[in-house]
C-alpha cells in the first residue's frame, strides 16, 4: 500500500476502491484504513474524489468516519473547510473547457455531453445523439477508435461515481444557505468542465453583503450569464457579493414561472428540484405557540426520521430544517428529497 502511494496514479485509485468498499466485510479493516491512506499519498483529484466518495457513502460505519477524518486532514493541510475542499474535489475527467470531450475514430469524431445527472451521452457527426459509443468499423482508424473507447469507458465509470455526490452536495447547499464568494463561483463551479453541466440547469441568486436577494441568473452554455427573459445578465453594484442557489421559498413567483418556462425551451431539466419545489410553512397558530402540537401522537418509521440526517449529513440537515421553517413534518418524515 506504501508503494502504491507513492506510484499510484489515477488508474490504480479507480481500481482500488471497490477493494475497499469490500475489505471490512471480510475482516480486512486494517487494510482497508491502509488503503485509504495509499488514496490520499497518490493525491490527484480522481484519487481524492474517490476517497471522498468512501467519506460521502459506504456500508462500513468506522471505514467511513476513517475517510472523513482524512479528508478532514487534507482539508487542513490546504487551509480549507470540509465544504471549501469538495468544492476542489470535483476532477475535470480531462474534459475540454466547454465541458465536452471529442472523441475520435479517424473518419469519424463525436462530442461527449452531459445530462442533468452528469450521465454522458454521445453526438455523432449529424448531431443526432446516441446513448453510448458506437463500436468502432472497418472503416475507422484501429488505434484512434480503440483509445477512445478506452477513454470514453473510464469517463462513464468516473462519472458514476462522482454524479450522485456533486448533485447530492448542491441540493444540501441551497437547503443550508451556503453562498459562493463570485471568484469561487467562477472557477469552482461554473468554470468547472464538470460541475457546469448541473450549475447550468439551476436558478442562482447574487446576495447583497446583509444576505439579502439582489437579483437571480442562468448560466448558459456558453458560459454569459443571463437573466430570466434570457436577456445578458449584469451583476449589481456593491461589495462583497455571493453567489447561491435560490430556494424556492426566496424565488419570486413571476421569475419561478419565467425560469422555469426558459428551461423547458432549452430542454434543461434541473438535477433536483428546485422552481416549484415543495415547501411546508408552519401556521400562524405554530408560530404564536412556539411548538408543533399537532404532531404529537404521530407515529412514523423511526428509519425515516434518522433518514433524514444521512441523506445530506448532519449540517446539510439541520439546515434544511432550518429552511423548510419546522423540524418535523409528515412529508418530511416521508424521507422525499423534495420535501423542502
Amino acid at each position: 500500500m506504501g508503494a502504491l502511494g507513492l506510484i499510484g496514479n489515477d488508474d490504480s485509485a479507480r481500481k482500488l476502491t471497490p477493494y475497499l468498499r469490500g475489505w471490512p466485510g471480510e475482516s480486512q479493516h486494517q487494510r482497508a484504513v491502509a488503503g485509504l491512506d495509499a488514496l490520499a499519498a497518490i493525491g490527484s483529484d480522481t484519487a481524492l474524489m474517490l476517497l471522498n466518495s468512501i467519506a460521502q457513502k459506504v456500508k462500513f460505519k468506522a471505514l467511513q468516519d476513517r475517510a472523513r477524518e482524512k479528508i478532514a486532514q487534507i482539508a487542513d493541510a490546504r487551509g480549507l473547510g470540509d465544504e471549501e475542499l469538495e468544492d476542489r474535489l470535483a476532477p475535470d475527467l480531462g474534459l475540454d473547457d466547454d465541458g465536452t470531450l471529442l472523441p475520435d475514430f479517424g473518419p469519424r469524431q463525436f462530442r461527449v455531453g452531459f445530462d442533468e445527472t452528469l450521465r454522458p451521452f454521445v453526438r455523432d457527426g449529424a448531431n443526432l445523439r446516441l446513448a453510448d459509443l458506437p463500436k468502432p468499423n472497418k472503416a475507422d482508424d484501429k488505434d484512434l477508435s480503440a483509445a477512445a473507447m478506452e477513454r470514453f469507458k473510464a469517463l462513464k465509470k468516473d462519472a458514476r461515481t462522482i454524479a450522485a455526490q456533486q448533485v447530492r452536495r448542491l441540493e444540501a447547499a441551497m437547503c443550508a444557505q451556503r453562498r459562493w464568494s463570485m471568484e469561487v463561483f467562477g472557477q469552482c463551479l461554473a468554470g468547472h468542465p464538470l460541475v457546469r453541466h448541473l450549475v447550468q440547469r439551476l436558478v442562482w441568486g447574487v446576495y447583497g453583503s446583509e444576505a439579502n436577494l439582489l437579483a437571480c441568473f442562468r448560466v448558459a452554455v456558453d458560459g454569459d450569464w443571463t437573466d430570466a427573459a434570457d436577456a445578458p445578465f449584469a451583476l449589481p453594484e456593491g461589495d462583497g457579493l455571493r453567489t447561491g442557489i435560490v430556494h424556492s421559498l426566496d424565488l419570486a413567483a413571476a421569475d419561478a414561472a419565467a425560469f422555469g418556462q426558459l428551461f423547458a425551451d432549452y430542454g434543461l431539466v434541473q438535477p433536483f428540484a428546485q422552481i416549484g419545489r415543495d415547501v411546508y410553512m408552519t401556521s400562524a397558530a405554530d408560530l404564536v405557540a412556539g411548538s408543533f402540537e399537532r404532531w404529537v401522537g404521530v407515529v412514523v418509521a423511526s428509519g425515516r426520521v434518522l433518514a433524514l440526517e444521512t441523506r445530506a449529513g448532519g449540517a446539510a440537515a439541520r439546515g434544511m430544517a432550518a429552511r423548510s421553517g419546522m423540524s418535523t413534518s409528515r412529508s418530511a418524515l416521508a424521507a422525499r428529497p423534495s420535501w423542502i
